[in-house]
């Protein structure tokens, strides 16, 4: 690499010093001399790839160690000697080919050369080529230490030299051991992108929303082909504050993008994939400065399509990306965060229990024109939330579940994955027993399959005070207004207007063919933990498509995304059935001290709540369901083809036995029937008194009172983010309260997980962590006095 220490930030990578990456959209590739560069050097190894045997096994020769007998530890090379720190004056140059042959001594250790390449001769044609790809990787990094100024590009590259001779050496696959493998952040910068357009530009119409993606393409091409500025250089230019991580990260990206952009016996990844806001911040504003300087100089070479594009848009761009990139609360950011199919990205579901703060409206909800429908997995344009944490996808939550510790009564997932691989059939019925589900089963399939086509979608609107009005958001505005006016007669048109155009209100709309067919006003109080439902309404010819609780799974959705737990509404006696069939209900959960004030008490109007569960995708929970069911079907019908099997009939009764033991029917214990073990108690009443005393036991340890009652949410922070299935004491009262504790192993399974899921949420130097231990010995000896396990 020539000069590098003169080379400005921006510049292209290895072997292309001096040149500078064209504008954005401009003919050619962003780093046109790195393009040459690596070109030059695959043209090389083609050449050397397509030469006859002997020629390539005469220049592996150079580079192997010697096999000639009486244990010679020569490694080659000395035919080049490898790179002194500092190099020599006239350092010798890589493309001056050695002209060696087999019969040649070795100018280390005198063997002929044929002596290096014994072990190749048995070699296939593939190694052999991947082995001429180190060697011409070696000779070029062999350069780049002698043309490198920068002390710590020197050291990469040396480094890298040496693996690579290695693996030569040792015939093996470079990987680098010292450093972290990638991806070294998360998100990655692409991901944060990603978030960045759904999270900024959802709103906007199809065709406005690609030309967003296609600078955000355009600037995360920028990125994969930037040259970073060395650790040297950067403490000249900024406060050497974060030097020890920038050096790192510059490190990382020698050692993984940079170098194998050219040496490709090295695996390479893209900058944006391995990266995150870190290395972002790191290179922003530098980069975004020359990249707008460049465009200005060369806006005479930019196509004219692109001209508009990168002159007009790409500035607003990218000073709306760096106020996401330097703010510290951006959800962008955040691992959860995750967009909808309009801003390409895959919707994810998150079993993460969260507290919800919400708001309501003082007015009544009128229904009419709303069909029920069962909750369906939205895939399209629910504007995201500044909270922004969406949930993670099925199948990762399959992962993560795979990966928790064993509970008992739980189905191995390896079983669940074996099975799940049998059912072939996505739309099979599960039986006749589909009534059981008749108010949430898969009506809303129809919606769900639209949504999917295209054929609708689905945006939260809201009048601002603050920004310029969006004439398509204002023109969904007022057919909502039109929706509610016509379906909502006996609500006042003027009062309709007002709510609907309230900057306090929003309103989750429906689009069909461009135009609003329903949608669900709403208002949120985040303080007082709850939101008011005002208006909800579907277009009467649209009705009875399964719309109605599209909407309604779209807005728990939006809800659980930015942490509120609970709705409210005012429903007419019209409105009440398709409420309760939505999961509300008249037991108000919220305490009346926060809605009382907020809320008006209207005559002739039922007050309804509903509180989300963060756990549950709303969207998917009838696909989710039906695959339940398809599940347990499946491991019935193997359950029965393992014990489907006819045993003769007993004869000894004949021959004048009067009893035998159940375990010695044949047959019995293969249904899975077990005798009652040592310690369970076979009379209800005595096994409940049992269990109340030690219960109480427990309850009246010293150390029991961190798990007297379930973990507040404010207390432990993230806590239902670790913990699936929390257990407490309380909890346990109930449940023996309720006979629910039929064996003393469900006991114990209860008890045994209040202590585990104390260790695996706190660290093992807390109290609670000790509490936990402490109450865990002293329940077992417990258990051991009452004789319901072995001493």
């Amino acid at each position: 690499m020539a000069e590098n220490s003169g080379i400005q930030q921006g510049s292209p990578a290895v072997g292309a010093a001096g040149s500078t990456p064209a504008a954005p959209g401009a003919g050619g590739s962003e780093c046109s001399g790195t393009a040459v560069g690596s070109a030059r050097i695959a043209v090389k190894k083609a050449q050397l790839r397509s030469s006859p045997r002997l020629k390539k096994l005469e220049k592996l020769g150079v580079y192997s160690s010697c096999k000639a007998e009486g244990a010679c530890k020569c490694n080659g090379w000395k035919s080049q000697n490898p790179p002194p720190t500092p190099p020599p004056p006239t350092p010798p140059r890589a493309e001056q080919s050695i002209a060696v042959n087999l019969l040649e001594p070795c100018r280390s250790c005198s063997h002929p050369l044929g002596d290096h390449v014994t072990h190749l001769e048995n070699v296939s044609e593939e190694e052999m080529n991947r082995l001429l790809g180190i060697v011409q990787d070696v000779e070029y990094l062999y350069t780049c230490v002698h043309k490198e100024e920068d002390a710590d590009t020197k050291q990469v590259y040396f480094s890298l030299f040496k693996l690579l001779r290695k693996c030569i050496l040792q015939m093996g696959k470079p990987v680098v051991e010292a450093l972290e493998s990638p991806p070294f952040e998360k998100p990655s910068i692409e991901q944060g992108v990603n978030n960045f357009v759904q999270y900024k530009f959802s709103h906007l119409p199809c065709k406005e929303r690609q030309t967003i993606v296609e600078l955000a393409k355009m600037f995360l091409k920028q990125i994969n082909f930037w040259q970073l500025e060395t650790p040297s250089q950067r403490k000249q230019r900024v406060a050497p504050d974060d030097a020890a991580g920038y050096k790192i990260n510059y490190t990382r990206w020698l050692c993984y993008c940079n170098v194998p952009l050219f040496c490709d016996s090295l695996p390479r990844y893209e900058a944006t994939q391995v990266f995150g806001r870190t290395l972002l911040r790191s290179v922003f504003t530098v980069m975004r400065k020359q990249l707008l300087e460049q465009a200005r100089q060369e806006k005479d070479k930019l196509p004219p399509e692109k001209r508009t594009l990168i002159l007009t848009h790409f500035p607003k761009f990218l000073s709306m990306l760096e106020e996401e990139v330097y703010s510290s609360s951006s959800p962008i950011w955040s691992e959860n965060f995750m967009a909808g199919s309009s801003g390409g990205q895959i919707p994810r579901v998150i079993s993460v229990a969260r507290t919800l703060y919400c708001t309501s409206s003082s007015t009544p909800v009128d229904t009419a024109g709303v069909d029920s429908v069962s909750p369906a997995r939205k895939t399209a344009s629910v504007e995201p939330s500044p909270g922004g944490e969406k949930r993670k996808s099925l199948e990762t939550m399959s992962h993560e579940c795979a990966k928790k510790a064993r509970v008992i009564g739980d189905i191995p997932m390896e079983l669940i994955n074996e099975v799940m691989s049998t059912i072939t059939d996505p739309t099979a019925m599960l039986g006749p027993e589909t009534s059981l589900l008749s108010a949430h089963s898969a009506r809303d399939e129809a919606a769900r399959l639209e949504e999917r086509r295209g054929v609708i979608e689905f945006h939260v609107i809201g009048n601002s005070l603050n920004q310029k009005p969006n004439r398509s958001i204002l023109m969904w505005l007022v057919g909502l207004q039109n929706v509610f006016s016509h379906q909502l007669p006996r609500m006042p048109k003027e009062y309709i207007t007002r709510l609907v155009f309230d900057p306090k209100h929003k309103t989750l709309s429906l689009i069909k063919d461009g135009r609003v067919i329903g949608g669900i006003c709403f208002r949120m109080f985040p303080s007082q933990g709850f939101t008011e439902i005002v208006f909800c309404a579907v277009t009467s010819n649209e009705q009875v498509k399964g719309y109605g609780t599209h909407l309604m799974n779209h807005l728990k959705e939006y809800h659980i995304k930015h942490e509120i737990l609970n709705f409210l509404t005012y429903a007419d006696e019209y409105a009440i059935g398709y409420f309760k069939k939505q999961g509300f209900s008249k037991d108000i959960k919220v305490p009346k001290a926060k809605y009382v004030g907020y809320i008006k008490d209207y005559e002739g109007a039922t007050l309804m709540g509903c509180e989300l569960n963060p756990s549950i995708p709303y969207t998917e929970f009838s696909v989710i369901i039906k695959k339940q069911k398809e599940i347990i079907k499946k491991l019935i019908e193997r359950k029965q083809a393992q014990i489907r099997k006819v045993y003769p009939g007993l004869s000894c009764f004949k021959e004048g036995v009067r009893q035998i033991p159940i375990e010695s029917i044949p047959g019995i214990r293969e249904t899975g029937w077990k005798p009652v073990g040592k310690g369970e108690v076979k009379d209800p009443d005595h096994l409940y008194s049992t269990l109340k005393t030690i219960l109480q036991q427990v309850k009246s340890h010293q150390n029991a009172w961190p798990f007297m009652e379930p973990v507040k949410k404010i207390e432990a922070p993230g806590y239902y983010q670790v913990i699936r299935f929390p257990m407490d004491l309380k909890t346990m009262s109930e449940r023996l309260k309720s006979r629910y504790y039929t064996t003393r192993k469900l006991f114990m399974a209860d008890m045994q997980r209040i202590f585990t899921n104390c260790r695996e949420y706190n660290p093992p130097e807390s109290e609670y962590y000790k509490c936990a231990n402490l109450l865990e010995k002293f329940f077992y000896v417990k258990i051991k006095e009452a004789g319901l396990i072995d001493k």
